[in-house]
């Protein structure tokens, strides 16, 4: 019994230390894949406009900015400083779908072993971690710009249509959609877009996407759609898993160590 308690200590403690070491090691890592290139990007030379500490800089607000201004210039610097990817063609290693451990060690292992897609492949919910991965599709983008939103007194919702997510606010008592992934502004609600899908004819090609993808946004817009409010109610469990996570990435090797140094104190004193 003995024997089997210390090899238990033993195996938290290495396991701490580990641990403890790999978070160090990960403070020093940058989470923005190195290997960008346009021939890996949907929008190739078009896309990843801003570097990351550009991306840092321009998503925050400024002091002289109106609610309207803010809106309209943070959609386009997400587009412009997200990477955009065809989510499901690339290893999740290659460009840190799969969280690293040295980021993460519990969501690696969520991603490695628990089956669930979503961990194989992550979408953050905190918007600084999207900033700083800087690779996304539109539900990376609609997260982020919703709490950017929020964090600057905007009140913000997600729209989900099928096959593509956005985000809708009122601002000025004029309700605006916000297409954070391809940097387009709508200024209608989701109810009257539904019912009027030519209202953004030439809104996309305009931001100089192709003109195939007015026609299927018009298609996408004409369908049904769903309320999500704010990324805690679209990914309920996952975002606070999130939040847990990076506490817990740090706090379970310290509570290990303090064990195994509680019970070698222990041991000398008895």
């Amino acid at each position: 019994m003995k024997l089997a308690f210390k090899a238990c200590l033993s195996f938290i403690l290495i396991s701490s230390i580990g641990l403890m070491l790999l978070n160090f090691y990960g403070l020093t890592q940058d989470l923005r894949p190195k290997n960008l290139t346009p021939d890996v990007l949907r929008f190739g030379d078009r896309d990843v406009l801003l570097s990351k500490q550009n991306f840092f800089q321009l998503v925050e607000k400024t002091a002289q900015e109106t609610p309207l201004e803010y809106a309209k210039r943070v959609t386009k610097v997400i587009a412009d400083g997200t990477a955009h990817l065809d989510w499901e063609t690339y290893d999740p290693v290659a460009f840190h779908q799969l969280v690293p451990a040295w980021e993460n060690w519990i969501l690696f292992l969520m991603g490695k072993y628990s089956g669930i897609p979503e961990y194989e492949r992550y979408h953050f919910s905190n918007p600084y971690k999207s900033v700083e991965r800087g690779i996304g599709i539109c539900g990376d983008a609609s997260i982020l710009m919703s709490q950017m939103l929020e964090k600057n007194g905007i009140e913000a919702d997600i729209l989900t249509f099928p096959g593509h997510v956005v985000v809708t606010a009122n601002i000025d008592d004029q309700q605006f959609i916000f297409d954070a992934d391809f940097g387009v502004v709508i200024p209608t609600s989701a109810e009257q877009l539904n019912q009027d899908v030519g209202i953004i004819k030439g809104l996309y090609s305009g931001q100089g996407h192709p003109e195939s993808d007015d026609r299927f946004f018009q298609y996408t817009y004409s369908k049904p759609f769903q309320v999500w409010d704010g990324p805690e109610h679209f990914i309920t469990k996952k975002f606070y898993f999130e939040k847990f996570a990076y506490v817990a990435k740090w706090l379970l090797p310290v509570l290990g160590l303090l064990l195994c140094l509680f019970n070698i104190r222990k041991k000398r004193l008895g």
